[in-house]
């Protein structure tokens, strides 16, 4: 098939890779322009950009699909537009332009968790499985017809560094599988049902701090949902620490919600507003992240409260 990919983050990476190696003809790589990242601020595009270069893909990098991109895609005339993690909205012109429409590989299982940050919200929301969707695009936010779907199961040890990596490979294959029987019409959208939709708004710093008051399991949840970014942290005196995962226990405890219980070869174990959340990956400032264990050693806790 012709195809326009369009797609910014590494999430989108593993599909456009597949479809490389699909043999697909793919015409133009949309990505949007370098942004200064980083210590000195220097210019670097985005992990779709470096990709397509190392395929030698033709790459195009609007900062909008205005109508100069627009003419662009109409002299394409690609049978059909793949959008992955792009972070701009297509308007009707450009979803009308390919033969078969836009396709878009979802971290989710639609309708459940439509929008910007579906993997992190549904371990945080204590979901069991999670997975990936092909759905045709239209001019709403996740809410067109779906062609296939994959389901991926979540455990309590599941961080969303693990299932973002996990979804993209699915929805990779996922889509590179469901492309032919598309084109041949042997696959019906379906059209999304109007129960069981929820968004899945956007990471915020401000969400990463921990409240003790709350119960162990939903700080647990919090601590995979929020690694890697942006990080699940609480204060003790004047340092600020991460954690990068936790597990919660069935254990009670009679002390104030965030006082530290014990600190040993099993990590740092704390109260919370229902039972004990046990610590396991910690970061100092200025430090690297370290298992509890190790983080604790030489380092007075027991009695000491997180707030």
């Amino acid at each position: 098939m012709k195809l326009v990919f369009a797609g910014t983050s590494a999430f989108a990476v593993p599909t456009l890779s597949a479809l490389h190696v699909a043999g697909h003809q793919i015409l133009a790589v949309l990505t949007p322009p370098a942004r200064p990242t980083g210590r000195g601020r220097p210019l670097r595009s985005g992990a779709v950009a470096q990709r397509a270069q190392a395929l030698c893909l033709p790459l195009h990098q609007p900062p909008k699909l205005d109508a100069d991109v627009q003419t662009l895609l109409r002299a394409l005339a690609p049978d059909v537009m793949i959008v992955v993690a792009y972070g701009l909205l297509l308007p009707q012109a450009v979803l009308d332009i390919p033969r078969l429409g836009c396709l878009n590989v979802h971290a989710s299982l639609l309708p459940r968790w439509r929008g910007a940050a579906p993997v992190a919200r549904a371990i945080e929301a204590g979901d069991a499985e999670t997975g990936a969707s092909i759905m045709r695009m239209d001019a709403g936010l996740d809410t067109g017809p779906v062609l296939a779907l994959a389901r991926w199961p979540i455990t309590p040890a599941t961080t969303a560094a693990v299932a973002h990596d996990a979804l993209a490979t699915l929805g990779a294959k996922l889509l590179v599988e469901t492309l032919p029987t598309y084109a041949n019409g042997q696959i019906a959208a379906q059209a999304q049902p109007s129960d069981g939709i929820t968004y899945a708004k956007k990471l915020h710093k401000d969400e990463a701090r921990l409240d003790w008051s709350l119960p162990a399991v939903t700080l647990a949840r919090r601590v995979c949902a929020f690694n890697p970014a942006p990080v699940a942290w609480t204060q003790l005196d004047i340092e600020r620490i991460r954690i990068w995962r936790a597990s919660a226990t069935r254990a009670d405890a009679t002390a104030a919600p965030g006082t530290i219980l014990s600190a040993d070869a099993d990590g740092v174990v704390v109260a919370t507003g229902e039972h004990t959340l046990r610590l396991l990956e910690l970061q100092r400032p200025g430090g690297r992240a370290l298992p509890a264990s190790d983080a604790a050693r030489g380092w007075n806790l027991l009695g000491r409260r997180f707030y």
